[in-house]
Order: structure tokens, then C-alpha cells, then sequence
């Protein structure tokens, strides 16, 4: 074994006892015990009779070779957190290793605490083994069942990203994140490392990383295990951290590994005080070196060392069942108890299985426990934000289309109040884009968080700032889920096409909330909420890159009852709907909205309204006047709206006698069944809005086949013409994107000609001038460059 102390600083604490590392060693027996029980058995949990196959599952899933690892570092973690009276908790980046995550929170109490069931004895034991993996108990990862677990480890990549999120606003708190080497190799673990540049050593906790290298992902080597020492070093003092290394070999006797581990756990955490101290004194002069401890041991560590004649601990093949075959081969049964036997359960465990006396004394009690830490069930913590009445920013609206704003600069009005009202609990974040987002308002109030150089030319810098970024949608996903999972708030702003780069994260939040919700212990958090601006339809100027509003079409494909997706049309509804966003628990919101001027449609009064009811008709705009409507327009989302408004004065001025209904929507999912969404209207609410036998005309924000799916169950599904974003985007003008998705004004009209009864023939000259009116205003483009007069400085009149 060696060791790398990073500049030699000397331990200030005492050193491990004899005695006390016997317990300890004893107590990671016990957790390795617990952790290959759960893989392989389905009864006889305390082998109080010879191994037979009856004793073994059918199927064996679980992962091996992570899991003595992570036991080790929990034990050793449990050491520090009893001497010192620290309150931690413990993220598990190799999710996989959910065994061992298991095991330490039976151990300690905390399972049978939540899982009455899973009693802390033989009893207990049995369920606990048989659960795992099996229909109708628990996953093989750090799942929400896992009690001080706020990690889903089925996808790799987000740990430390979490773990800093956790760490934000939690001074006395210490997160330690154990990074798997495979996991190392991923683009969000990669930007993480940067974090360290984010921390405020007073008012924010602590990230320990702790990098697991075990030298293997599923099959092939990790390169993180491959690289020389001193590359491997120089890499993490590049990002800016001192290491701490402890290298373990399979022979080495596992005292001795317990010892310097113990040797090595105390400078770092002696390390980690030192820098807090000078910290609070007002004594850094620059950016602290946070402690990184990385760790090296055999992969399937304590495991068979070989398997029909094949090499295995510390080697690929442990990684997730060793010995495969245990029903079917007596050989591999054989190995099974022999490698049970080894870690002496006799010892470990009461006749009753009930863990040794000895064993308690090595965790710590209540929630200084890191499986029973508050900070892993955030809704414990949670509390509501003060949210100041958003009715002092709104825009005064005399008549419809009177006055226009920006909407999200608007916005930001209030959230720099919610930022001011909420100086501990409230984040904003997103990746280098929240002046260009609009909401620059906030920074009359506080700064862009770094705890980097800052330069006299920079605006806006503070190691104290409450808002986050930085160039990297994953860390600021990651961040953002870290902070809600402890219990805070939070919003994530974004350019609309480049949210997509977090799906996968949002994917797995999704199915956090989703269990989590089904589990009577796990407290509701506060919602993932998404402001995405810049969007598609005034991202002409950026180009095709940066138009995509699939995003919608990806959060609608989760639980329904977790999924709410919002198009506010102007900006007294942006902000009523962000109000209720704000309040929001166990939810992900997802607000569209642009940050270009256009015109405000409703006052104060009537946006809230709409904003509560979500969908509803536009009397001002409409002509029905109580009667059946010949058509009805139905829009979507700011553009939209403004489009399909226009296209009511063209139909007003050369159709007077149609008889339209303009039906805004606001909340998406009001178009869905509520047997399919708890927002969704009911047959009779929807028919009376869109009478079945009525063509609609549906302008709408994002692809327009989104609104056939949401749809496609309701009476008047055959007459429903939907128009929106098909893949066709350029560098060109705003009402050019239109017209080449076919959105626009006279496209709409055009289609009001085609789809209502009747009109096709009488109109077919007026639907011809519609055409006609698109090739002017592209001639008009193509000449000058910019849209013509009459489009730009269209007015409602009506």
C-alpha cells in the first residue's frame, strides 16, 4: 500500500486504536456479508444449515465488484463522523454497488426504521436477502427505496454534480461522493470536477470526492486505473484539488488496509477543517485546495479469487456475479459458502441474527447515521418559499395588444424578489445564459457565484453569489437536482434546443420523483422547474443549430402526474404561472416563453385567471358571439398566438361573416383526458370548447404531432389540422421561420379556406392572395433582409 498526502500535512487527530479498528473491521465483514446475502440468497440468511441450491435465487442480479469498496469507505467514514460529531452523507456514484448501500443502512438501523418489515434480525435478514432483485422488492442500485440515498445509480455521470447541489447552503454538512473510475470516464463526471470552483468554504458545506479505482468497468479496463500515478495526480491538482491516495493490493492483510486508511481518512478530514477555519477568519488569500481522496482496490475485493480456473477478484469477472451457475454447479455452491463463511457471521451476527453488541458502536446514532440524514430525504428539511406577489411587476394592459414587453425580462422583475426574499434557499441556474435569458434584473441583487480569479473587468462575480453558472447544461442539472433533493428551490433557465442536452438526467429525476412518491417515507421536495427561452421561433438569427422544441415532446413521455408543461402567451401570464411553479412539490414544470418584445394581451386580473384555468376562449378576439363557430383557432406558446391573432383580422377583413373562436392554451395537458393527466379536461369542458363537429385550426409552439398524440382520443380528433415547428430552420428572419413551417399568418388563413365547409370554392381567390402574401414578404426578405413593415409593426385593432 502507499500513501499521498498531499504536501505532508500532519494529522492532528489520534490515531486509530487497535480495538477500535477491530470493531470496524468487524462491522465491513458484516456489510460485505449483508451485501453477497442479498446477490445470492433466498433463504437460510444466517447459514444455520449446510448451502443447499433451495437456499439460492433462481436469477442472480447485483453487482459485486463496486461493493467491498464502498463498504470499506462508509465504515471508515462512520469513524470520522463518531470521533468528530460531523454530519455527513454519503452519494454513491457507482450506483450499481446498491448492495452495499443496503447493507450499511440495515446495519445501522435506518432500513427496518422505514421497512418495519425488514426487522434488524434473522427475520428481517431473510426478507431483506430475498427483496433484492426480485419481482415485487427493491433494485440493485441506490434507488429512492434506499434509505439516505438522493442518487439514482442506474445511469452514470451525475454523483458530483449531486453532491455539490448538496452541499450548497449546508455549512455543516459533508458530502462525501464516491466516484466510480467507470463513471470517470463520462462528459458530465468530467465537467464536475470544475465545481470546486463554486464553493463558498463559509456559507456552503463540504464535497469530499472520493475516487474509486478498481480498475474495470464491465468488460474492459478503466483508463483512469491505466494512467501513471503522477498523470493521474497532476490531473486532479489541475482541477484544482489535493490529493490524498491509498493504494490496496488483494493480499495485503485487511488490519493493516484499515489502519493507514484510517491514517489517511483523518488528514483529509483534518485537511478539510483547516481550510474551513482560515476560511471563516477571513484568512484565504485564494482559492482553497479541497481534498480528493482516491482510492485503489481490487474489483470484487474479499471475493473468490478465482472461478473455474479463471482469474476474478480484481479482474473484470467481478463485476457483477462471480459465481453464476451456484443452482446448477456444486462447485460454485461449494465456493458460495466458502466465501459466505469467510467473513465469520458466527461472530457478526446473535443466534437470533441480530448484528453484534460491537457493531454498534462503530455507526453513529440518529440522524448523524448517513443512511437517516435528513439532507437525504430533502422534504424533511423543506421549507416553502417566501414568494413575493408577483402582481407588483405586471404589465399594464389597457385593451389587448396595447403595449408590448419582454415577457422573461418581465419575469425577472420578480425573480430577483424571490432571490431578495429567499437569501439561503433559492438558486437560479443554467449554462452562461441569464442576462441573455432576460432575467438580468436579478444581479441588483446578487452575483454570479466563483470562487475563482475575478477581474476588475468582470460584472456580476462573487464567491457569495446565489446564481449559478456555467457552461455545462449537466453540472447545472446536476446542481439544481442536488439542491432540490436536500430540500431547497430552485430554476433552471435555458436556451430551449440545448435543454435536450440534460434528457437523460431529467429522465432519471422523473423516475425519482415517481417512486419516490409511492414510498410513505420518502417527504415531497420541492419541484424541478425549467424556464426555456431563446426559443425556436426568434432563434433566426443563430440559425438551425439552435431551433428544437422537442423538449415538450420528451417531458410529456413521463408519469403524467409528475409532468406539467406551460406556454404562456404574454408576460402577466408568465408570471402567475411561474408563481404556481414555485410551489410546486414532487413535479417537473417546464414554462416556455420568449424573451423578445410582443405584444401583452391580458391585464394583470385576466392572467391570473387564465393561468389558473389553463385553457380558455378569447372573447375579445373571437367573432362567435354565442353562436356555433364555423372554425375555431386554437394556439399554443407566444408566437403562436401573436400568429394566429393576426390571421383573425385577415379573416375579419376579408371573411366578416365567419364566425371564429380563438381558444388559447396555456397548461399543455389540459388537452389530455384527466383519465390520462390530472389536468386534463373532461370530454364534455373539451367539446365545449372545440364542438365536434367544428374544423380546428391549431397553431402550435413546438411539433405539431404532439398535439395529435395528446389528442387523438377526443370527438372532433378528425377535423384537427395542427400546424407547428417541422424541422425546417435557417440563419433568416423571425416571420421567414414561420413561413417555412408553414405557422404563419396567411398559412393559417389559407387553411381556415381549406378546412371550413364551403369555403374552398366561394374563396379560392382570397386563398390564392394568402399565397401571394407569402411570396412578398420572402421577396421581401431575400432583398433586405428583414421582414416587411406591415408584418413587423402589425398591430391589434380588432
Amino acid at each position: 500500500m502507499t500513501i499521498t498526502a498531499g504536501g505532508g500535512t500532519a494529522a492532528t487527530s489520534e490515531q486509530a486504536s487497535e480495538a477500535e479498528l477491530d470493531r470496524l473491521d468487524a462491522w465491513w465483514r458484516a456489510a460485505n456479508y449483508l451485501s453477497v446475502g442479498q446477490i445470492y440468497l433466498l433463504d437460510n440468511p444466517l447459514l444455520a444449515q449446510p448451502l443447499g441450491p433451495e437456499h439460492v435465487k433462481p436469477r442472480l442480479l447485483g453487482h459485486w465488484g463496486t461493493t467491498p469498496g464502498l463498504t470499506f469507505l462508509w465504515a471508515h467514514l462512520n469513524r470520522v463522523i463518531v470521533r468528530r460529531g460531523l454530519e455527513a452523507m454519503f452519494v454513491t456514484g457507482p450506483g450499481h454497488g446498491g448492495p452495499a448501500v443496503v447493507a450499511t443502512a440495515w446495519l445501522e438501523g435506518t432500513y427496518s426504521e422505514r421497512f418495519p418489515d425488514v426487522s434488524r434480525d434473522g427475520a428481517g435478514m431473510r426478507r431483506l436477502f430475498r427483496q433484492f432483485s426480485f419481482p415485487g422488492g427493491i433494485p440493485s442500485h441506490a434507488a429512492p427505496e434506499t434509505p439516505g440515498s438522493i442518487h439514482e445509480g442506474g445511469e452514470l455521470g451525475y454523483s458530483l454534480a449531486h453532491a455539490y447541489g448538496a452541499a450548497f447552503d449546508n455549512p455543516d454538512l459533508l458530502v462525501a461522493c464516491v466516484i466510480g473510475d467507470g463513471e470517470a470516464e463520462t462528459g458530465p463526471l468530467a465537467a464536475s470536477w470544475h465545481a470546486n470552483k463554486f464553493l463558498d468554504p463559509v456559507s456552503d458545506g463540504t464535497v469530499l470526492p472520493i475516487l474509486h479505482l478498481n480498475g474495470y468497468k464491465i468488460a474492459n479496463p478503466t483508463v483512469l486505473s491505466r494512467i501513471p500515478e503522477r498523470e493521474l495526480l497532476a490531473l486532479l491538482e489541475g482541477y484544482g484539488h489535493e490529493p490524498f491516495v491509498v493504494d490496496v493490493d488483494a493480499d495485503e492483510d485487511h488490519m493493516a488496509a484499515h489502519a493507514r486508511m484510517a491514517d489517511v481518512m483523518d488528514r483529509a478530514v483534518d485537511r478539510i477543517s483547516d481550510i474551513r477555519v482560515r476560511a471563516a477568519r477571513g484568512e484565504l488569500s485564494e482559492r482553497p485546495r479541497w481534498p480528493v481522496l482516491v482510492l485503489r482496490s481490487p474489483k470484487g475485493w474479499t471475493g473468490p479469487r478465482t472461478v473455474d480456473g479463471l482469474p476474478t477478484e480484481g479482474t473484470w469477472r467481478a463485476h457483477q456475479v462471480p459465481l453464476a451457475a451456484v443452482r446448477e454447479n456444486p462447485e460454485h455452491l461449494a465456493q458460495l459458502e466458502q466465501w459466505l463463511r469467510s467473513y465469520r457471521p458466527d461472530e457478526l451476527f446473535d443466534p437470533e441474527g441480530r448484528p453484534a453488541t460491537e457493531l454498534d458502536v462503530v455507526a453513529p446514532t440518529g440522524a448523524r447515521r448517513m443512511s437517516a440524514s435528513p439532507h437525504g430525504n430533502g422534504g424533511e428539511l423543506l421549507q416553502p418559499l417566501r414568494l413575493p406577489d408577483f402582481r407588483e411587476q405586471t404589465v399594464a394592459v389597457p385593451r389587448p395588444g396595447a403595449v408590448a414587453a419582454e415577457a422573461t425580462r418581465v419575469l425577472g422583475e420578480w425573480v430577483r424578489e424571490v432571490v431578495r426574499a429567499n437569501p439561503s434557499n433559492f438558486r437560479l441556474v443554467g449554462p452562461d445564459e441569464v442576462a441573455s435569458n432576460r432575467l438580468q434584473a436579478v444581479f441588483e441583487v446578487t452575483d454570479r457565484l466563483f470562487a475563482g480569479e475575478i477581474l476588475p473587468t468582470d460584472e456580476h462575480q462573487s464567491p457569495h453569489g446565489r446564481v449559478l453558472e456555467v457552461l455545462s447544461e449537466h453540472l447545472s442539472e446536476g446542481w439544481l437536482e442536488g439542491y432540490l433533493l436536500t430540500g431547497r428551490h430552485g430554476l433552471f433557465t435555458c436556451y430551449e434546443a440545448f435543454i435536450h442536452i440534460v434528457d437523460s438526467m431529467v429522465n432519471q429525476h422523473a423516475k425519482w420523483i415517481k417512486v419516490s412518491r409511492r414510498i410513505p417515507w420518502r417527504r415531497p421536495i420541492a419541484a424541478l422547474n425549467f424556464l426555456l427561452t431563446s426559443h425556436v421561433w426568434r432563434q433566426d438569427h443563430n440559425g438551425f443549430s439552435h431551433q428544437d422544441p422537442g423538449f415538450i415532446d420528451h417531458v410529456v413521455n413521463k408519469k403524467s402526474e409528475i409532468v406539467r408543461v406551460y406556454l404562456p402567451p404574454d408576460a402577466n401570464t408568465l408570471l402567475a404561472v411561474m408563481d404556481e411553479c414555485l410551489r410546486g412539490r414532487d413535479l417537473i414544470n417546464v414554462v416556455v416563453a420568449g424573451k423578445q418584445e410582443a405584444p401583452q394581451w391580458l391585464d394583470p386580473d385576466a392572467a391570473v385567471v387564465h393561468a389558473r384555468r389553463g385553457i380558455g376562449i378569447w372573447d375579445w378576439a373571437s367573432s362567435d358571439a354565442g353562436e356555433q363557430p364555423d372554425v375555431v383557432l386554437a394556439c399554443c406558446g407566444d408566437v403562436p398566438t401573436l400568429e394566429t391573432l393576426a390571421a383573425v383580422t385577415l379573416l375579419r377583413e376579408h371573411l366578416p361573416r365567419l364566425r371564429v373562436r380563438v381558444v388559447n392554451v396555456v397548461d399543455l395537458m389540459r388537452l389530455q383526458e384527466p383519465t390520462e393527466h390530472p389536468h386534463g379536461l373532461s370530454d364534455r369542458e373539451y367539446d365545449l370548447l372545440f364542438p365536434p363537429d367544428t374544423p380546428v385550426i391549431f397553431a402550435f409552439h413546438g411539433y405539431p404531432w404532439l398535439i395529435h398524440r395528446l389528442t387523438y382520443r377526443r370527438h372532433n380528433h378528425d377535423r384537427l389540422h395542427v400546424r407547428g415547428y417541422k424541422e425546417e430552420g435557417t440563419t433568416t428572419t423571425p416571420f421567414d421561420m414561420l413561413m417555412l413551417n408553414d405557422l404563419d399568418r396567411f398559412h393559417l388563413a389559407a387553411d381556415v379556406i381549406d378546412r371550413v365547409p364551403g369555403l374552398g370554392v366561394r374563396y379560392a381567390a382570397l386563398r390564392q392572395h394568402m399565397l401571394d402574401e407569402r411570396l412578398r414578404c420572402r421577396d421581401h426578405t431575400r432583398r433586405t433582409g428583414e421582414d416587411a413593415p406591415d408584418v413587423r409593426n402589425w398591430e391589434w385593432t380588432a
